[in-house]
């Protein structure tokens, strides 16, 4: 449904007195579109380590404009604060701080620029995981990145937002991909997020069409986010299977005429779903995403066995029986890639869902559980957490818990189940298998939780 403040706030009148009183102006976000060729549509700005000479390598097939700060020898055109160009994208490499003095090298990078950033800007910082350094003092260097990322990721305005991605070694070679989704609009609705890529041997061919040649299959397809996830799928080349439950199976099968793809109606719960499936998927699958889910809410006190049971089946038992059955029968082949999608209540808790937080918080446990197991095949396994994302059911909530549930983030509004689809077809990208056992929240970076 529409969001009438960020309409209001963002016309000519409203931008004007919203300002006087003091009020909040979330921008609209810019999200990726049919049709566009570059991640990234303006200028780029690289500074920092080594990892950024990296960057540099193949910074023109993200964008025609690529900048480097003051002399960092990266032989590109340097970029002066006040004299050039407005920044869309910025990626600093702080991955060789390795003392608590050489911490002010974010300050001295960052402050000059951050009133030249356009808008809807991109910020990325690199660095290493703390717990893979033998050094103590770099370890903490490197741990305070988290908290210096997250809190100028609230800092910065006008649809700006900055991630902290550790480098792992070995998986310098999958930078491109990482960029390509998180400097572009495709990450619109993700903000003060921390990743860590890992080495991973498989790589993307070809980027207009990143899932080309892989089966997928999509859970609670019908509508909503798990529609949206389908369709962003088949546009980067997948070959998708939908399944929703037999009373949504006119829905299911009008969406998948629509697309092009094959409808599967089936009760991911009865006693011979796992047999169904296998049956329904002859040629096996390289793409899992368990979006199906349902909310029973109640207080604890008032919960009743059926409410508690009821989601928990959907939930989590599913996906961890369906899950099983495909890896037992061998129709998930090698490279594979699971989402798992949990939410921000399975993170932070939320009153009147104890049942619904509970299995979104043992998806997260899932993916981190089997993350080692499906590894050894070069597959991975990873959870997204939606924050508030507009569907029909945000829209069934009361107006004042609506409202407040749009604005608690740093980019003051609600998603869209467009970006929650984003992250999920990056994530099952044959490079993204350097994420895995990890938790991406597509929250705008809202107040609730980490």
């Amino acid at each position: 449904m529409s969001d009438r403040y960020l309409d209001f706030a963002n016309s000519d009148f409203g931008r004007r007195l919203v300002g006087v009183i003091g009020l909040p102006t979330p921008a609209r976000l810019e999200r990726w579109e049919a049709g566009r060729m570059r991640p990234i549509e303006g200028a780029l700005l690289l500074g920092g380590g080594a990892l950024s000479r990296q960057v540099a390598g193949f910074a023109t097939r993200l964008t025609d404009e690529v900048y480097s700060y003051a002399d960092e020898g990266l032989q590109l055109p340097a970029w002066v604060a006040g004299l050039g160009p407005s920044l869309k994208a910025v990626l600093f490499d702080a991955s060789e701080l390795e003392d608590i003095d050489q911490l002010k090298q974010l300050r001295e990078f960052f402050q000059p620029l951050l009133r030249s950033l356009d808008a809807n800007a991109s910020v990325v910082i690199l660095g290493r995981a703390p717990e893979q350094l033998e050094a103590p003092l770099a370890s903490v260097a490197q741990r305070a990145l988290e908290g210096f990322s997250r809190s100028l990721a609230k800092e910065l305005r006008n649809g700006g937002r900055l991630q902290l991605l550790y480098v792992g070694d070995g998986a310098e070679d999958q930078l491109e991909g990482a960029l390509r989704f998180f400097l572009s609009p495709k990450s619109a609705f993700i903000s003060g997020q921390v990743l860590r890529l890992n080495a991973c041997t498989s790589h993307v061919q070809d980027w207009t069409r990143p899932l080309a040649g892989r089966k997928a299959l999509v859970t609670g397809a019908a509508r909503g986010i798990g529609a949206a996830i389908a369709e962003t799928l088949i546009r980067d080349g997948a070959d998708v299977v939908l399944l929703d439950v037999p009373q949504a199976k006119a829905e299911l099968e009008a969406l998948a005429t629509r697309l092009g793809a094959r409808s599967l109606a089936l009760n991911i719960c009865a006693d011979d779903a796992p047999e169904q499936l296998i049956a329904g998927l002859p040629d096996g699958l390289d793409i899992v995403v368990h979006n199906a889910g349902i909310t029973r809410d109640k207080t604890l006190a008032n919960m009743t066995p059926e409410y508690w049971d009821s989601v928990m089946a959907v939930n989590l038992k599913a996906p961890q029986i369906l899950t099983q059955a495909l890896l037992d029968r061998g129709a998930l082949h090698a490279n594979a890639r699971i989402v798992l999608l949990a939410s921000i209540s399975g993170i932070a808790g939320n009153r009147g869902q104890s049942n619904y937080a509970a299995s979104k918080a043992g998806l997260i446990g899932l993916a981190q559980a089997w993350a080692p197991r499906l590894a050894s095949t070069g597959s991975s396994i990873n959870a997204v957490a939606p924050g508030f994302i507009e569907t029909r059911m945000t829209a069934a909530i009361p107006f004042a818990l609506r409202e407040a549930g749009r604005r608690m983030s740093s980019l003051g509004q609600g998603g869209l189940p467009q970006d929650v689809a984003e992250a999920v077809a990056w994530l099952v990208q044959p490079g993204s298998g350097a994420v895995n056992g990890q938790v991406l929240r597509v929250c705008g970076q809202a107040v609730m939780g980490a």
